[in-house]
């Protein structure tokens, strides 16, 4: 699929919708490559793949004028599998981004979830090239914007408002009504006839 791809801007991080598009924002100080991979609506099949054309000060980012709220997206990042000096990167596997508001599906248990491959010799320093797009929860774009729908703010003229403060101790330690057990309390507040 052929999606028109603009640079974007390196903040905020994650997926922010601006009302016209969605722009992408992801750090990685080593990656080599950041891949933007999206998802059909339920996040069980990738539909595109998106190379992510721009990189400044760490932070891997693009700009989708097509993009919307309820994208259902997730990342592969390349770069060096070195876990000797402390680099995993493996592009096999589907990476939720840590800016997500609101991610798609469930973690489904299964060992290509490990970027190294369980049981070989090498242990944890073996690469799996297993993907695991399959069992990881993918993340949706959403709409900041809160609507009121159908309801309406409520606007109280000042004069008319009353704003009350009240410490629940004070309020309560010498109430005769309230048990002595509960003076003090958040429950005392409750109704003591």
């Amino acid at each position: 699929m052929s999606r028109l791809v603009r640079e974007g801007r390196p903040f905020p991080l994650g997926a922010t919708w601006d009302g016209i598009g969605v722009n992408f924002a992801l750090f990685s100080a080593n990656a080599t490559k950041v891949e933007l991979c999206l998802f059909d609506a339920e996040g069980k099949r990738e539909i595109d793949r998106i190379e992510m054309p721009e990189y400044t000060d760490e932070v891997w980012h693009c700009y989708l004028p097509e993009g919307r709220p309820d994208m259902v997206y997730g990342y592969r990042v390349h770069g060096p599998y070195e876990p000797e000096n402390g680099h995993r990167f493996n592009a096999n596997k589907l990476l939720i981004d840590p800016y997500a508001k609101q991610l798609v599906g469930q973690l489904k248990w299964d060992d290509a979830l490990f970027g190294y491959t369980i049981g070989h010799e090498d242990k944890d320093l073996s690469f799996d090239e297993r993907d695991s797009a399959p069992f990881v929860p993918k993340c949706r774009v959403i709409d900041p914007a809160f609507t009121w729908g159908r309801d309406q703010k409520v606007e109280t003229p000042w004069d008319q408002t009353i704003i009350y403060e009240a410490h629940v101790k004070g309020f309560t330690h010498l109430h005769p009504r309230v048990p002595k057990e509960l003076r003090g309390t958040v429950s005392a507040l409750g109704d003591h006839h």
